[in-house]
C-alpha cells in the first residue's frame, strides 16, 4: 500500500484468494485500487505473470519454498536489467539462540547444523553467506544487507509497557545496529537489496 500511495503501479502475486480479497479491500479503502492489481499465483508462476519489473519485494516467502535457488532465479528472470529485489528472510543463527533460550536444545542443535527436517512449519532459515550465495547464483548482486530484529524478540514486552519511551529507544537501537556486520548473526531476519 505505501508504494501505491507514492504513485507506483503495484502488482501482487499471492496463492491465497482470501489474501487477494483483503488486498483489494485495503486498496479501495486507501484510495489506490487503480494502482494495485492482485493475481493468484506463486513463485513458480512468476514468469507468466510479471515481466520487466523495476522492483520485486519478496518478504518472508523464500523460507516456505522447496527450491530457494530456483525461486530466486525466477525472480531474477522477471526483473529488468538494473531492477532491484528486496528480500527479507529468517536468519538461522538467531533461531538457534531463540530455541536454546526456550529450552528446546535438540531443535536448536538440529537448526544449528542446518538440518532441513528441523525447518518444519517455520520453514527454512538462512545464514548471511547462504543468502548471498543464492542471490549471486541467480545472477543478482547483493548491495545492502541489514539486520532486522536484533533485540526486539529478546526484550520482554512487559518491559516495553512499563518503561516510558522504551519502545522508541528500542527502535532507535535496532536502527543503530542494522548495518553493523557484527550484529547480522544475531538478527531474527536479514534484509537484502540486490540488483540484476
Amino acid at each position: 500500500m505505501p508504494l501505491a500511495e507514492l504513485g507506483h503501479a503495484v502488482q501482487v502475486i499471492d496463492p491465497s484468494p482470501d489474501a487477494l480479497a483483503s488486498l483489494d479491500r485495503r486498496a479501495r479503502e486507501r484510495g489506490v485500487a487503480d494502482r494495485v492489481a492482485g493475481q493468484q499465483g506463486d513463485l513458480a508462476d512468476l514468469a507468466g505473470l510479471v515481466a520487466d519489473a523495476d522492483l520485486v519485494l519478496c518478504h518472508g516467502v523464500l523460507e516456505m519454498v522447496d527450491d530457494p535457488a530456483g525461486s530466486l532465479a525466477a525472480i531474477a528472470g522477471v526483473l529488468r536489467p538494473g531492477g532491484h529485489l528486496s528480500l527479507l528472510v529468517a536468519q538461522r543463527h538467531a533461531a538457534v539462540v531463540a530455541r536454546a533460550m526456550a529450552g528446546h536444545f535438540q531443535a536448536a542443535r538440529e537448526l544449528l547444523d542446518g538440518d532441513a527436517a528441523s525447518a518444519g512449519r517455520s520453514g527454512h532459515r538462512f545464514t548471511h553467506d547462504e543468502v548471498v550465495d543464492l542471490l549471486v547464483g541467480a545472477g543478482l548482486q547483493p548491495s545492502v544487507v541489514q539486520a532486522v530484529r536484533v533485540f526486539a524478540d529478546l526484550v520482554p514486552g512487559s518491559l516495553l509497557d512499563l518503561e516510558p519511551g522504551a519502545t522508541a529507544a528500542l527502535v532507535e537501537l535496532e536502527q543503530a545496529v542494522a548495518t553493523r556486520p557484527e550484529y547480522l548473526p544475531l538478527a531474527a531476519q536479514l534484509h537484502v537489496i540486490a540488483t540484476r
